[in-house]
C-alpha cells in the first residue's frame, strides 16, 4: 500500500551575504514526499536538522529554488550523505559559483517534471530575484514552493545584484497568477499564502515601485 503525499517544513537560521551586505534570516526548507521517498526543496545553513527530518528515507533529488547562499549552504553536504543529486536551473551559476565553486549540480528546466510518491512537482521558471529562479508546482496538494519570487505581501527583493523587478512581476504575473486561486504558497522565508489573496494586488506592488 502507498503512503501518503504529504510536505514537511524545517526551519534554519543563519546568514544571507550578498554585494558586500550580510542579513540574519530564518529560511524554509520544504520535504515533499511519502513515508519511503522524498524530494528535499532548498539547502539552508544547516544539514542536521533538514537530515533528521528526512529520517530514513531515500532522497531523490535536492531542488534548489535560486543559488542564493543562504537556500544552497549546505548543498553538496546533503548530496554526498544523502546520494542525491542537486536540482538548480543554469541561469544560477553565477550565484552558485560565489558559494560552491568547485561543486556541481545538474540542470533544471521550465517544464520539467520531477517524479516523486506516484505524482510530479512541476518546474516554474521565475526569472526576476534571480535570473533562475525557480517555483515548484505540486497539483495533487495544490500547492506552490514559491522560495523567494513570492510572498504574502509581494514579490522577493530585487534591490541587488541579478534582480530585476519587471522581470519578477512579469513571472508572478504571467506564470504563478495563472495557478489556481485556492493554490497554497510555501515560500522561502516566513509565512505561507495563497495565489488568490495575492492576486488581487499586483497593481499595488508595481505603483509602490515606481
Amino acid at each position: 500500500m502507498t503512503s501518503a503525499l504529504r510536505i514537511d517544513r524545517v526551519v534554519t537560521s543563519g546568514t544571507f551575504e550578498l554585494d558586500g551586505g550580510s542579513w540574519e534570516v530564518d529560511n524554509n526548507i520544504w520535504l515533499i514526499g511519502d513515508d519511503t521517498d522524498v524530494v528535499i526543496v532548498d539547502a539552508a545553513h544547516r544539514a542536521q536538522p533538514i537530515i533528521d527530518a528526512v529520517g530514513d528515507r531515500n532522497v531523490t533529488a535536492i531542488v534548489c529554488t535560486h543559488a542564493h547562499n543562504d537556500h544552497i549552504t549546505v548543498a553538496p553536504q546533503l548530496a554526498e550523505q544523502l546520494d542525491a543529486p542537486i536540482l538548480l536551473h543554469p541561469g544560477e551559476d553565477v550565484l552558485w559559483k560565489m558559494t560552491h565553486p568547485d561543486q556541481a549540480y545538474r540542470d533544471l528546466a521550465h517544464g520539467e517534471r520531477i517524479p516523486i510518491s506516484g505524482t510530479e512537482i512541476r518546474v516554474i521558471h521565475t526569472p526576476g530575484h534571480s535570473p533562475g529562479s525557480i517555483c515548484l508546482h505540486l497539483p495533487e496538494a495544490e500547492a506552490l514552493f514559491s522560495g523567494d519570487t513570492l510572498f504574502s505581501g509581494g514579490p522577493g527583493a530585487t534591490g541587488r545584484s541579478y534582480s530585476s523587478f519587471p522581470t519578477i512581476i512579469g513571472s508572478i504575473r504571467d506564470r504563478l497568477f495563472a495557478l489556481p486561486e485556492q493554490t497554497q504558497v510555501h515560500t522561502g522565508h516566513g509565512d505561507g499564502t495563497t495565489i488568490g489573496a495575492e492576486a488581487p494586488h499586483l497593481a499595488e506592488w508595481i505603483k509602490r515601485e515606481s
